[in-house]
């Protein structure tokens, strides 16, 4: 069993408060850290805010470097850890530790960045022989808040880049899978990082200890992932403090008329399944024009059925369990409610506890409840359309707005689609899931403020932009 102390100030700290974690196939307990009252997190905000970090570019290089180079050798290590805190497969497990390394890789390169620029002040009538310059200041103490899945990519998404910026962090991950995030930081502080650079806490008062990461008035920033619902409440409270927000989805597939049908099909697999379907961008509902819908759906279900689950520590299946027994339930729930309003079954719709079965259904419609809210698991409902029109109005008909996908080879349906879908990512024959950990991330409506993560937006947006001039003789 793992057990981690609140990370304060480079030590590992416990209160006799603990908070357990449990395997969502075995139940059984797998670790627990230490809770901390608001009382003590509120010294603990503010000591990390009083932190002043001066690393040079090439020390904040180094040391995201290290941790890559000790979390690659450690792969098997990080990967069980986060299957006994997920319940996810080790397959997926493996491949999150893999993408960690490449976030903390591309800050150590950006770290190497100077992204400053000059201004001549010679180019008007009113100017005067200076020149501006501009620089990137750190904001200062960035509150973090992340989900229960990816419960080590989405802690390193936030943190590597307020490293590479020299920033201070306090971290609150979350209660269902919190081990990933301590062992992180611990990890961090092994490989030199300073301490009170990063904070990690978790409180057993969930609400008020979220609230106090909200508002204290000394922080600058705060960065959440999470569900919308959350995610508006953050933003009614926060006051003046900077937010990143990146919320739900409910991403479209669209395969038009034209789509090779086995292509759509890996696509649907590729964008559908992973991490058990826990992922924002992860497809929500696929719309299949109706010439081609009963082949690809024939080949789909075929695909779906061949898929291994099960035991997440059986490295040969491709699934393992969602978070809780009590999540499968509610997808259960919800795949029944469409079958008994229309919808027909091609495909799994079991559950064993926390273990629900990856699940197709067709003949869905966009108002039914699988589809209308974020069902966060391998479900792939099949929605039918006649009309490219229909099709962007089905897709753009949630209030979520994150990523797309279209299956095509005719370039002006294509081009339709990357104008006309109201998200914040499209991508042509390939599924809404698909970036690299430093590319432009984010998503509009009620899936966020429309602010880009990734490494480089993510540094943009933990700085802000000083100019200063000097007087400078005109060339």
């Amino acid at each position: 069993m793992i057990e981690f102390g609140s990370i304060i100030n480079g030590k590992q700290v416990t209160s006799g408060e603990w908070i357990d974690i449990y395997n969502p196939y075995t139940k059984k307990q797998v670790g627990r850290v230490a809770s901390l009252d608001t009382k003590t997190l509120d010294k603990v905000l503010t000591d990390t805010k009083n932190t002043k970090i001066n690393l040079t570019r090439y020390e904040r290089y180094d040391i995201l470097n290290k941790i890559a180079n000790a979390l690659e050798e450690r792969v098997d290590e990080v990967s069980k850890m986060i299957t006994d805190e997920t319940g996810l497969c080790l397959k997926d497990t493996r491949y999150e530790a893999s993408r960690v390394s490449d976030v903390l890789r591309f800050s150590a390169m950006k770290a190497l960045d100077d992204d400053s620029q000059v201004f001549p002040c010679d180019v008007s009538k009113n100017g005067k022989p200076r020149r501006i310059y501009t620089t990137r200041v750190p904001l200062g103490l960035i509150s973090c808040i992340t989900p229960f899945n990816h419960p080590m990519n989405q802690v390193v998404h936030k943190i590597a880049p307020a490293i590479a910026t020299n920033n201070t962090v306090v971290l609150k991950p979350s209660e269902k899978t919190p081990l990933s995030a301590y062992y992180f930081a611990q990890l961090a502080l092994d490989c030199g990082l300073p301490p009170n650079m990063l904070n990690v806490i978790n409180g057993a008062d969930v609400q008020a200890t979220a609230e106090m990461m909200t508002i204290h008035p000394e922080i600058t920033m705060v960065s959440f992932t999470g569900g919308s619902r959350v995610g508006k409440i953050i933003a009614s409270k926060a006051g003046y403090k900077k937010l990143v927000l990146e919320l739900g989805g409910s991403s479209a597939l669209l395969v038009l008329e034209d789509a090779d049908i086995e292509e759509a099909v890996e696509v649907t697999m590729s964008g559908t399944f992973k991490n058990s379907a826990q992922r924002c961008t992860a497809i929500r509902r696929i719309l299949v024009h109706e010439s081609i819908a009963d082949a690809y759906a024939a080949k789909l279900t075929a695909r779906v059925k061949a898929l291994k689950y099960g035991d997440p520590y059986d490295a040969e299946n491709d699934m393992g369990t969602v978070i809780t027994e009590e999540s499968a339930k509610e997808m259960e729930f919800r795949v029944q409610n469409a079958i008994d309003n229309g919808a027909v079954l091609l495909a799994g719709h079991k559950r064993d506890g926390a273990l629900y079965a990856p699940t197709v259904l067709d003949h869905v419609q966009n108002a039914h409840e699988v589809v209308a809210k974020e069902t966060f698991g391998p479900v792939a409902p099949i929605i039918r359309f006649k009309t490219l029109d229909e099709a962007i109005d089905i897709a753009n008909d949630t209030p979520y707005g994150l990523s797309g996908g279209v299956v095509s080879n005719h370039w002006p349906s294509i081009q339709r689609v990357i104008t006309e879908l109201d998200t914040g990512t499209v991508n042509v024959n390939e599924a809404p899931s698909y970036r690299l950990e430093w590319t432009p991330f984010g998503g509009v409506k009620d899936s966020g403020l429309g602010y880009k993560e990734g490494v480089i937006e993510t540094m943009k947006g933990y700085t802000y932009v000083k100019t200063y001039s000097l007087p400078w003789d005109i060339a």
